[in-house]
């Protein structure tokens, strides 16, 4: 479904509450505003407000947890109110107003977040998808706008075999002015080792060169070696001829004396090397899909398994671009059995998706909340190695989340109580940035005019609604 379409609750559309999100034992100072509906509040009235921590249950049937503030609160000339308060829980809370008989009026939820999340915005993006520069549907830029459109704050283009695609996104659009990073990277295929196959699928997330580029293969075939096609700065290793890579890979195999009898060796040694090239380009390694079932699963378990079991990749695709069980499902059930065994590595959800437009029905399937510090490469990758991420699943209209439970109840909150304000500036931006893509020399001039107005009032937004 739409990433848009979560739930919007009836008092996002009638109040306007500010600050949302409020930092543990720090007071924070509150304004609910009426925003044209029929008023439920008197002018000059006071009112009684609870503030009700939503896991501690009701004070009357658990009094020795339960926790409900009570406050009076005069309604100002506005027709709403400005207070004070200092929330003492990682938490939901409700704001709950009660009329003179004790009864709810209306309640507005908040959230209360410890401190290492002080600082930490929500960010929701992609980080797998392809364009027509490999087998997607749209260009690089329309593919950005679209999924702008649909709010994402951060997405790679990370076509097959390529990376000079995600740099053609992101030259597109730097004088641009949009709330979007993009982030460069790939889908890394290596190509076989003296006949032996070892195309498992990867992503290069934000590394700043190719691994594709790195030897012979479709991205050299079409731009050759030049280090600007290669790489974000213009620096990447030199290229290495395809029968020097190969002896390289084939050598690096024979290291492998002690592997399980149902494990490969060539395949476990150009997935260790590739992993490690990511990590000198300063990206993150992204282990994709490995239940997609291609004939049959895109790896074998006892893979799956050794890689996992040897901590070799950056974070896991836990959710992708497919709707049937195999993938998704046991993915998710494969983490949490890896997390009761001690295994802890981040989780990321992407749509792996081949058409931004809405026809595509996997085109907004799944995507990604990282808590980070800046939307900016470095600091998504390091807050993403950190696990401020969670996974999140939208293939139908109730979203399910995967990862740190903590992190998915904040997620929870997010998503019902302030990505849908969020979204429709992000709806209008996209919009403009498409007609920047593919309008007449009027309309580009337009959209670049309007967007230079707009172009940081995401940021500003996030500013209003969390008190970091």
């Amino acid at each position: 479904m739409p990433f848009t379409q979560f739930y919007t609750d009836e008092s996002l559309l009638n109040y306007d509450v500010f600050p949302k999100v409020l930092v543990k034992n720090k007071k924070a100072k509150i304004t609910v505003r009426p925003l044209g509906a029929r008023p439920v509040f008197e002018k000059g009235k006071t009112y009684k407000m609870l503030v009700c921590a939503l896991e501690q249950g009701k004070p009357y049937d658990y009094p020795a947890s339960g926790d409900f503030k009570e406050l009076s609160l005069t309604c100002n000339d506005e027709g709403g109110f400005a207070f004070e308060h200092t929330f003492t829980s990682e938490q939901m809370y409700f704001l709950r107003f009660l009329n003179d008989e004790g009864r709810r009026i209306v309640q507005f939820p908040v959230y209360c977040v410890d401190e290492d999340l002080n600082g930490r915005y929500p960010l929701r993006g992609d980080l797998h998808m392809h364009t027509i520069r490999s087998d997607g549907s749209q260009c690089p830029a329309v593919v950005c706008a679209n999924y702008r459109k649909h709010g994402l704050d951060f997405m790679v283009v990370s076509d097959h075999n390529r990376y000079y695609p995600s740099l053609e996104a992101i030259e597109f659009y730097k004088n641009v002015p949009n709330g979007l990073t993009i982030v460069p990277g790939e889908e890394v295929h290596m190509p076989p080792v003296h006949g032996q196959e070892s195309d498992f699928h990867t992503v290069n997330f934000g590394g700043e060169y190719s691994i594709n580029a790195l030897t012979d293969g479709p991205q050299t075939e079409e731009k050759g070696t030049d280090k600007k096609y290669r790489s974000l700065y213009g620096e990447c290793p030199d290229f290495i001829p395809l029968a020097e890579w190969e002896d390289k890979m084939e050598a690096l195999a024979k290291e492998y004396t002690d592997l399980p009898a149902d494990l490969d060796p060539v395949p476990v040694a150009v997935f260790k090397w590739i992993y490690d090239e990511i990590r000198k380009a300063n990206g993150l390694g992204i282990f994709p899909h490995p239940t997609w079932i291609s004939d049959v699963y895109h790896v074998p378990t006892a893979f799956w398994n050794y890689v996992t079991e040897k901590g070799w990749f950056d974070a896991f695709e836990v959710l992708g671009g497919e709707n049937y069980y195999e993938q998704n499902g046991l993915q998710t059930l494969k983490y949490y059995d890896d997390r009761a065994n001690g295994m802890n590595y981040p989780v990321v959800g992407s749509t792996d998706s081949h058409s931004s437009n809405p026809q595509n029905r996997n085109a907004f399937i799944c995507s990604t909340m990282v808590f980070s510090p800046e939307n900016e490469r470095k600091a998504l990758i390091s807050s993403i190695k950190q696990r401020y991420s969670v996974a999140i699943d939208t293939i139908d209209e109730n979203f399910r989340l995967v990862g740190d439970l903590r992190l998915c109840k904040y997620t929870t909150f997010l998503l019902k109580y302030y990505f849908p304000l969020h979204d429709d500036l992000c709806r209008e931006e996209g919009r403009l940035m498409k007609q920047y893509a593919t309008g007449t020399a009027a309309e580009k001039e337009e959209a670049l005019k309007v967007l230079a107005i707009i172009g940081d009032r995401v940021q500003k937004h996030r500013e209003k609604y969390f008190d970091f």
